[in-house]
């Protein structure tokens, strides 16, 4: 009992630990712990191994087939025949009636069946390797998708996090210079008008505090849902935005980029195999069908249930038989079923086209967004500096007395600025080269 109970315990113990979520993840370590507990991921990888059941399910349907089954049956008030009296040495036109057989039967039968020839099994073979390639891409399509999600959620979380401690920052020091104002003013050596600047900057910073606060909280939660997760559990980030973001300017780009690197690009292909195959399926239930069978039965009869007596008599008999199907006339039903096949295959051979230019130029765009989101951060930094000095020198003209409470507020509100744009442009930056490197997949 002790020895069951230490396994047990042990069984569970392994079991928390191959289950047990990190505290704390860095960029990378979240991407790979996404793509095994991700939502969307665990049901591509679902589909894909469904594909594979799938193609079982097509390959058997041409193995031989074997049905079996029993019948057993009680006439409970047996059917009566009238035979003509005469035979029985009755006057002509009476008759006598008659009831046939034993009241209780039971019959075993066992089938096999084999297909010889099925054009549409054939088509259906070679679409096998098609249906599991969609589905395949269909994961790495998902994978990018919660790639790029992933990204841009751990990313806001840091921007968040960021914007919270820069505004409480700005609050402590807003708050020492409201101290300092209040002294002067008190001294004579201001305008109340300079101290109500500075209060009304200081209220409205404190309001965005709280928020920041509440966006940290749901930027978490959002980043829970795609790591798949409990929304409360609390994780730890250990990447800075900053490090991110200069990261992705040095890492280079592909420069060899072509539609035939990209999911869309991949899974049209695919799509436009599958309607070749379908026409060809369409086209393939115009040929005959040629199957084979044989039938096996034992019968018993008797008076009463004694069909599991040794003595019972059983009585067998067997069929072989070849079954031909042809199909002669459809009043052109089939003709039109194939034209519309033609039709949905022209129209993935036109979608394939219209994709790979959408590729291409999707190309160009992204790396467009990638060299003005480069242009922006370089920019959103310099002016983020100068912001600061500006800021600083104000502060100084104003407890000189050179400067007013409004240009010392304006100056305020332009660092203020300046930082959000700053943490923005890491984030636009961050997500470009994403969206840039997930247009073209790895083989």
């Amino acid at each position: 009992m002790k020895i069951r109970l230490f396994i047990a315990l042990c069984s569970s113990w392994l079991i928390a630990a191959a289950q047990e979520i990190p505290s704390q993840l860095s960029l990378e370590e979240a991407l790979a712990y996404a793509y095994t507990h991700n939502n969307q991921m665990i049901n591509a990888g679902q589909d894909v191994r469904d594909a594979y059941a799938q193609k079982w399910v097509t390959i058997a349907s041409g193995l031989p087939q074997i049905d079996g089954g029993v019948d057993y049956q009680n006439q409970l008030k047996r059917p009566v025949s009238l035979l003509p009296g005469e035979f029985f040495g009755g006057e002509p036109g009476t008759f006598i009636p008659v009831t046939f057989g034993q009241k209780q039967q039971v019959s075993a039968t066992a089938t096999l069946k084999q297909q010889i020839f099925n054009g549409s099994y054939l088509v259906g073979l070679q679409a096998i390797k098609t249906f599991i390639e969609i589905s395949a891409l269909s994961e790495v399509k998902t994978k990018i998708e919660v790639q790029k999600a992933v990204v841009n959620a751990y990313t806001n979380v840091l921007a968040a996090q960021e914007s919270e401690r820069i505004i409480a920052d700005n609050i402590r020091q807003l708050k020492a210079t409201a101290e300092e104002t209040q002294k002067m003013w008190a001294q004579g050596m201001v305008e109340e008008e300079a101290l109500e600047q500075i209060q009304i900057t200081l209220a409205n910073l404190e309001n965005q505090g709280r928020n920041s606060s509440r966006i940290v909280a749901i930027s978490r939660q959002m980043l829970n849902l795609l790591l798949g997760v409990a929304l409360d559990q609390s994780i730890a980030l250990t990447d800075d935005l900053s490090k991110l973001a200069a990261q992705e300017l040095l890492e280079p780009v592909d420069d060899a980029f072509t539609a035939e690197k990209n999911i869309d690009y991949r899974l049209g292909l695919n799509v436009q195999e599958q309607k070749r195959l379908e026409l060809k399926l369409q086209k393939s239930y115009a040929l005959p069908s040629l199957n084979t069978f044989v039938n096996y039965n034992s019968s018993a009869f008797a008076d009463t249930f004694a069909f599991t007596q040794s003595q019972q008599q059983w009585f067998d008999s067997s069929i072989l038989g070849v079954n031909i199907n042809m199909p002669i006339f459809s009043s052109l039903g089939n003709t039109a079923k194939t034209k519309r096949a033609k039709i949905a295959y022209l129209k993935a051979q036109n979608n394939l086209t219209l994709t790979q230019k959408q590729v291409l130029l999707q190309w160009e765009q992204a790396q467009s967004a990638w060299s003005l989101a480069m242009d922006n951060y370089h920019t959103s930094g310099q002016n983020l500096k100068l912001a600061e000095r500006i800021e600083q020198k104000n502060q100084i003209k104003f407890k000189e007395g050179i400067a007013s409470g409004f240009e010392l507020r304006e100056a305020q509100l332009q660092l203020y600025s300046a930082q959000s744009a700053y943490l923005q442009a890491m984030l636009d930056l961050i997500n470009a080269k994403t969206a840039l490197e997930t247009l073209s997949i790895n083989d």
